[in-house]
């Protein structure tokens, strides 16, 4: 806090990762340089999205969740189908949610249509760092 006072907070983060102990290794070691005093990963879960929408804009400091229905027609009865997908957009504001979405989805050829655009309270999305991510250490011989 301003007055040197230390405040517990709770902050939502998104790790992309293959275990929810890689979650908390990769978040713990991205927060240790934001972070003075102790801190702890109360809780991890997986998250509904298919895929995550980065922002290259300077105003996109929000992180947004939009479902979207995938229509299709069913060939057997003719009959149009809805298949909910959850996207998580970053964006500076609902508009241009729908807007990046608009303009993604524009170079598909699928069918759809926007049910909801949310801010979420996440504040960061940490992408995954494979092995190809990690420098190769030479071997001892």
């Amino acid at each position: 806090m301003e007055d040197g006072m230390m405040k517990k907070v709770k902050e939502q983060y998104v790790v992309d990762a293959l275990s929810f102990s890689e979650a908390e290794q990769r978040i713990t070691e991205e927060m240790t340089s934001y972070i003075s005093g102790e801190f702890d990963v109360v809780a991890i879960k997986i998250a509904p999205y298919k895929e995550t929408f980065f922002a290259d804009s300077a105003n996109a400091d929000r992180w947004y969740k939009v479902n979207l229905n995938f229509i299709t027609i069913d060939e057997r009865t003719c009959k149009e189908k809805k298949q909910k997908v959850v996207y998580l957009v970053n964006a500076g504001t609902t508009d241009s949610a729908q807007k990046n979405v608009h303009e993604i989805m524009g170079g598909t050829m699928i069918d759809y249509e926007i049910v909801a655009v949310v801010e979420t309270r996440i504040l960061d999305v940490f992408e995954y760092k494979g092995k190809s991510d990690k420098q190769a250490q030479p071997a001892n011989t």
